[in-house]
């Protein structure tokens, strides 16, 4: 028995969306146990030393954005479509393969890309793969394609229905939460199990305060100023007006709202309609313009001057509108950091989330005058405010602490790596009882003659 080698996949391991942050959260609860991780991707900014690149594998790749462009929003695609589609299947296939045989993987964790279809070659190529190998994999599902209306109307519902996600008895699925769960049962006939986003309560987190200075300098605020954070990507279904709204209504130059994410990945009309929509209602509004760089891959190839973790503490207050998460990262980062909050219900918080007991500033799709008048009451009184936030972190450490997500691996690789008489402790992954079940003598002949 020994400990095991896990390869992570995914389009992109990069900056700070939500995919990339769980994936490093998990590669350290495994690290922490003495397990070694790897990385497969399009856009990488992990030790190169562990990691595979393969351009083709990101989403932003101009034949992946070609292919999209052919098959979202039509109902029929063409010859050439497909063959591209199985050109670019079977090219990474084969850097699959190079990447479970260089870095000896015994585990495959595919982090959403067998989820949403970005990258049809790329999903295609990982089920093909998980079935020839019989590798141990777990596919952690952030969002599926039937939550997103721009894959409502598609030309490949036949890939669709094969890889996303593929329906295989050495895959083990993970949710983020439970109508994902019931859906996934409904539409597919598979089981899957509930892992919610975490952080590390049990250590709160250790202020680089001239980092967060630092930052608070680069984006020019003044010592009077308060920060309103928006510690999200700058996409649609985020509801920034909303944030830009609440800032105009509290009627106070002082107040400025900061977007600490990049935008992109779905254009950038929605940056510009904030800017023209800030303007018009007198709300200055600060957006990051530099790269940031995610706080638990400190060592890995790519070096930003900021961090997540250096945003969050000169913020007075959190805006988190969205209409629709998958989880919700920034609500539990802000409780992390002792923030109060403004929060849309959106259909995960109201079912997952909000019966857990939170005290947060609640609006229900619209900004109401009685939560403009919340927001003043908590940004105004320290008293309220400490209270606040202290009841939030002691709610957090209960249900979405490193322990929960310890407790919850460690009950999927006991049924990933079953054996008669070896079975993980139920308090930690410890290395010395996880079986090495994939050495290389027991993979598949193709997966032993590459090279």
């Amino acid at each position: 028995m020994k400990r095991i080698h896990i390869g992570f996949i995914s389009t992109r391991f990069a900056g700070i969306d939500g995919v990339s942050l769980e994936a490093n959260k998990w590669a350290e609860i495994f690290q922490q146990s003495g397990h070694k991780c790897y990385w497969f991707a399009g856009q990488l900014d992990r030790q190169p030393k562990r990691s595979l690149l393969v351009p083709e594998a990101h989403f932003q790749h101009p034949k992946n954005q070609w292919i999209n462009e052919q098959i979202f929003g039509k109902k029929g695609r063409t010859n050439t479509v497909t063959e591209l589609i199985h050109t670019l299947r079977s090219l990474l296939k084969i850097q699959l393969y190079q990447f479970i045989d260089r870095f000896n993987i015994d585990l495959l964790i595919a982090e959403n890309v067998l989820t949403i279809p970005l990258n049809i070659p790329l999903g295609l190529s990982l089920a093909e793969t998980i079935a020839e190998t019989e590798m141990p994999t777990i596919a952690h599902h952030h969002d599926f394609y039937w939550e997103r209306e721009r894959f409502a109307v598609n030309a490949v519902n036949d890939y669709l229905r094969m890889a996303f996600p593929p329906k295989l008895p050495n895959i083990k699925h993970v949710v983020i939460h439970s109508d994902a769960q019931e859906q996934l049962a409904l539409r597919t006939g598979i089981s899957s199990i509930i892992v919610p986003n975490v952080l590390d309560f049990e250590n709160p987190p250790e202020v680089n305060a001239q980092g967060a200075a630092a930052f608070r300098k680069s984006i020019d605020l003044k010592p009077e100023d308060k920060m309103i954070l928006q510690p999200t990507r700058i996409i649609r279904r985020k509801g920034i007006e909303q944030a830009i709204a609440l800032v105009k209504e509290l009627k106070d130059p002082r107040y400025k709202l900061v977007i600490s994410h990049e935008s992109g990945d779905e254009g950038h009309e929605y940056t510009e309609w904030l800017i023209d929509y800030a303007l018009e209602n007198g709300v200055d509004l600060r957006m990051v313009n530099t790269q940031v760089a995610d706080p638990w891959n400190g060592n890995g190839s790519y070096r930003s001057k900021y961090t997540l973790w250096n945003i969050y503490p000169h913020a007075d207050f959190i805006t988190y509108p969205s209409f629709y998460e998958g989880f919700g990262n920034a609500l539990i980062e802000a409780v992390y950091f002792k923030k109060p909050l403004l929060i849309n219900r959106y259909p995960t918080f109201a079912r997952d989330i909000e019966p857990k007991g939170f005290d947060l500033v609640v609006m229900d799709g619209y900004l109401s005058k009685s939560t403009v008048y919340r927001v003043k009451e908590i940004l105004e009184s320290p008293e309220l405010r400490e209270k606040m936030v202290n009841t939030n972190y002691e709610v957090a450490s209960h249900h979405y602490s490193y322990a929960v997500l310890r407790n919850q691996l460690t009950t999927i690789m006991n049924e990933l790596f079953d054996g008669p008489e070896e079975h993980l402790s139920e308090s930690s992954l410890d290395p010395q009882n996880i079986i090495h079940l994939t050495s290389k003598k027991d993979r598949s002949p193709a997966q032993q003659n590459i090279s």
